[in-house]
């Protein structure tokens, strides 16, 4: 008798557990609206290498008077299985002497989950490049560790990010779209949030709201000179290979 309880009661719990999956609502266009956290005393102290001292006076300025972080806002429009990454300007602005690729946010990256492609439009120096390619790829780790973001439940998993920049991401499989902010993607679901613990900057998700996708907003950039990463890469060598250690800052920037 207990042993045809005991499996009568499996069956309950695995036929229940079919009925919440069945029912359990599942996201595929909206919008999302993030937040980048830059810490900005740990930015522009990399700023101070051993061939740009002269950059020195400019971040003890920036001790003094400035905030230790800064806020950047941006939308990541998604459905179709396809993503697309504004940043928004920011208001207050950064003074030249205190930006770098690796503080602001230029990029408008459009990716396409189905054909494993991006489309981004990078400037630097007054530059417009138009960077199609196959979508960035990240070596995944998922763990057990999971918390809220903007009201999703979601997973952590760590990363390498061009084999050498450590990455944290938290994702959530009820957004069925494996893409994320900037162009973060490759988890099964999308990714709401995600740190680079030693590049000292962070994106997480601050508002989702689930709607039809706007197709005349889901469309890859059009303006700059194509080219793909290697031949980004061969410009940016160009400009940057020679200038030392604050040379090789600025090409990590542009490449993230």
């Amino acid at each position: 008798m207990k042993c045809i309880l005991n499996f009568l009661i499996c069956i309950f719990l695995v036929q229940g557990s079919n009925v919440l999956a069945q029912n359990k609502h599942f996201i595929t266009s909206g919008t999302i609206e993030f937040e980048r956290t830059n810490n900005m005393f740990a930015l522009l102290k990399k700023k101070v290498t051993t061939d740009h001292m002269d950059n020195k006076p400019y971040y003890e300025r920036y001790l003094q008077t400035e905030p230790q972080f800064i806020k950047l806002n941006s939308t990541l429009v998604f459905g179709n299985n396809t993503s697309l990454f504004t940043p928004i300007p920011y208001v207050k602005g950064i003074a030249w002497f205190y930006d770098s690729p690796m503080i602001s946010q230029h990029d408008v990256i459009f990716s396409d989950f189905e054909h494993n492609t991006s489309t981004i439009q990078k400037e630097f120096y007054e530059r417009t490049y138009l960077v199609k390619d196959t979508l960035r790829k990240i070596k995944w780790k998922l763990t057990d560790e999971t918390r809220v973001i903007a009201g999703y439940n979601c997973r952590r998993a760590n990363g390498l990010l061009l084999d050498t920049v450590y990455t944290v991401a938290f994702y959530t499989d009820e957004i069925h779209v494996p893409g994320g902010p900037g162009s973060f993607n490759g988890l099964p679901g999308m990714i709401l949030g995600v740190a680079l613990p030693h590049e000292n900057v962070s994106w997480f998700a601050t508002k989702v709201t689930e709607g039809p996708a706007d197709t005349k907003k889901l469309i890859a950039p059009k303006q700059g000179k194509v080219v793909n990463n290697k031949q980004l890469f061969d410009e940016l060598w160009k400009s940057y290979g020679n200038k030392g250690e604050i040379g090789l800052y600025f090409i990590k920037g542009y490449t993230l």
